[in-house]
């Protein structure tokens, strides 16, 4: 098989999606980004610009560099053009939707595609699972906003080949990231450890120890760049609460990965931080 990576494709516009997206086309990789949201499409083209052209005004990069990168990411609705070498999931954290995706996914691609996917928490073994060839599915999980942080995590399903992992490595390195290899674990290296983070500042909320606002001063004067809640809202407290619930249903209901029903109300109420002008803080 061969893995030269020359066109990259993008599956959700999202935050991540559209970071990455805009990750590859910086290093002068032809990209697709697509979403079956037209609107997503469009908020993702404008955030690629702002951060481009903030990138211009901070002398990171030159207005030519901007226009270059800005020419090799194609914004779709239809999954028939996300036809390339690599095709990284970035949508939404459920098991069956990103399986369903893939299944898609490898019917228009060659068998040579490598699916990659993006998920913070499911063991890529099981996103991998009915899908043809799946020695080509591997884990390559950037961290938000993923246009600035550096680690990559790199992860090995049962069947992924060591040459797949090899190549998301080197491509790693090559788009000017920090790749770290890891075996398939729910949550791998990175959730897993900072699951805590979240979940023992929310069980301190739940019951009253200190307000949100103490306990992410305590915890950004330890040396943290950001507190939790203020993490949680930057993140999405959906996407955070996914992640945990995720963790939670995979580790068997171990009760130190149990959601917070604090975090649970604050994603029925539409309340899931900055993008929506109010979670834990008020941004409106």
């Amino acid at each position: 098989m061969s893995f030269e990576i020359k066109k990259t494709g993008v599956a959700g516009a999202g935050a991540m999606g559209a970071g990455i997206a805009q990750v590859f086309a910086q290093a002068n990789l032809d990209v697709v980004l697509f979403d079956l949201n037209i609107a997503q499409l469009e908020k993702a083209k404008t955030e690629i610009e702002k951060n481009l052209a903030f990138a211009v005004s901070k002398s990171k990069i030159s207005e030519a560099d901007k226009t270059a990168a800005l020419s090799r990411i194609v914004f779709s609705a239809d999954i028939n053009s996300l036809k390339a070498d690599l095709i990284i999931e970035a949508i939404v954290e459920k098991l069956e939707a990103k399986r369903e995706l893939f299944q898609n996914l490898a019917e228009i691609n060659s068998a040579e595609t490598i699916l990659a996917t993006n998920t913070s928490s499911i063991p890529v073994t099981r996103i991998a699972k009915d899908i043809s060839n799946p020695q080509r599915v591997v884990g390559m999980h950037f961290f938000n906003p993923a246009h600035l942080m550096k680690l990559v995590e790199v992860i090995s399903g049962v069947e992924t080949s060591a040459e797949v992992a090899e190549t998301i490595k080197q491509l790693s390195i090559t788009i000017g990231k920090t790749p770290i290899m890891c075996k398939d674990s729910p949550g791998f290296i990175v959730n897993r450890v900072a699951r805590h983070y979240y979940v023992e500042s929310l069980k301190m909320l739940e019951e009253k120890v200190a307000t949100t606002e103490t306990i992410d001063a305590l915890m950004e004067s330890a040396g943290f760049k950001m507190g939790p809640f203020k993490l949680m809202d930057h993140v999405g407290n959906d996407i955070n609460f996914a992640v945990t619930s995720s963790l939670f249903e995979s580790f068997h209901h171990d009760a130190k990965f149990r959601p917070s029903r604090i975090q649970q109300q604050k994603v029925d109420a539409g309340h899931l931080g900055k993008k929506t002008g109010k979670g834990f803080y008020d941004y409106l």
